[in-house]
């Protein structure tokens, strides 16, 4: 019998609007402890006043922000400045970032604007550039809505108004099990009983919840053949999900995952015990909640072509309730 293992934040409008916070997050950036470590001796001999010069935009920003002044906010800015938020949206000149934090006010009175410098260089003596976090709070008892950004300043005399500021989704990262969310079907018994034999399988997940482990148990004529254990988790490299697959017998395999429309395809790698390789294509197909399809193709074993299959696996039914006890 061929092997049963597998393997062989702002909505809309208001995101613009937030854009716009972006900037005095930006604009005020900044903080001295973050410029320049290691520049050129006569730009490290100007430090000391750049970060005076970027401190003092800094505190400037959060000012005008917090007391909701969009016309003190645009003069943070070059005339020429260009503004883009997170969702690509662009905004160009002094006068047009200005209207709109003024739109950001009208809808959001109440906003505060927290900022985090994680690094500042500076290019030369007329530039610096900026990265950071900036969070917004629109209302008391929201959430902070909180992007990533990177700020061209520029100088003007003493002062460092920003010449460009694009900011960028600062979301979480998913985590393994919710790459592993679509595959949460599988979790449970299911059997194949074939004239070969019979495979008892059995998915559930792992109890850090970063992989689906899952255990194949062939019998042929009541006794046990071979067992498989298998793990299916997500490979955060190649973006995809993986499963590595270890038999009884000292041979192992490992597949790629792929999403299509009925299911999934796996591309599996085989090492057998004796050394040989083999390869295979799986498709797997749910059909209804309690029954899957497995269909094996391209199966090449030691560079011979072998015999494609298809198994239909059943969910295994519950167990019978016992019976009664006499006068119940």
């Amino acid at each position: 019998m061929p092997s049963m293992s597998t393997d062989s934040g702002w909505p809309g409008t208001a995101g613009s609007l937030l854009m716009a916070g972006w900037c005095l997050a930006m604009a005020g950036v900044a903080s001295a402890q973050a410029v320049v470590a290691t520049q050129p001796a006569r730009v490290a001999a100007a430090i000391s006043t750049v970060e005076k010069a970027i401190t003092a935009e800094a505190e400037a920003t959060v000012k005008a922000f917090n007391a909701g002044d969009a016309t003190a906010l645009g003069s943070m800015f070059i005339e020429d400045a260009e503004l883009v938020d997170e969702n690509g949206n662009v905004t160009e000149s002094r006068g047009e970032i200005t209207a709109l934090f003024k739109r950001f006010f009208e809808r959001f009175p109440q906003a505060v604007l927290e900022m985090e410098v994680t690094d500042a260089r500076a290019i030369g003596d007329e530039l610096v550039i900026e990265e950071g976090i900036r969070r917004i709070t629109a209302d008391q008892g929201t959430a902070a809505a909180q992007v990533r950004y990177a700020a061209v300043r520029a100088k003007e005399g003493d002062r460092w108004p920003i010449a460009s500021y694009r900011e960028f989704s600062d979301d979480p990262l998913p985590t393994p099990a919710e790459m592993l969310a679509p595959l949460d079907w599988l979790v449970g018994e299911w059997v194949d009983e074939s004239p070969e034999g019979r495979t008892q399988i059995q998915y559930q997940w792992s109890e850090d919840g970063n992989f689906l482990i899952g255990d194949y148990n062939l019998s042929v004529g009541g006794r046990a053949a071979s067992r498989s254990t298998q793990r299916i988790g997500w490979d955060p490299v190649e973006s995809r999900l993986r499963s590595w697959t270890f038999d009884s017998d000292g041979g192992f395999s490992e597949g790629e995952w792929m999403a299509v429309d009925d299911g999934w395809l796996v591309k599996s790698e085989a090492t057998l015990p004796d050394g040989t390789t083999g390869s295979a294509t799986i498709s797997i197909r749910p059909s209804d909640q309690d029954h899957f399809v497995v269909e094996s193709t391209d199966r090449i074993v030691a560079g011979a072509k072998e015999p494609d299959f298809k198994l239909v696996i059943a969910r295994k039914p519950p167990a019978p309730a016992a019976a009664a006890a006499p006068g119940k």
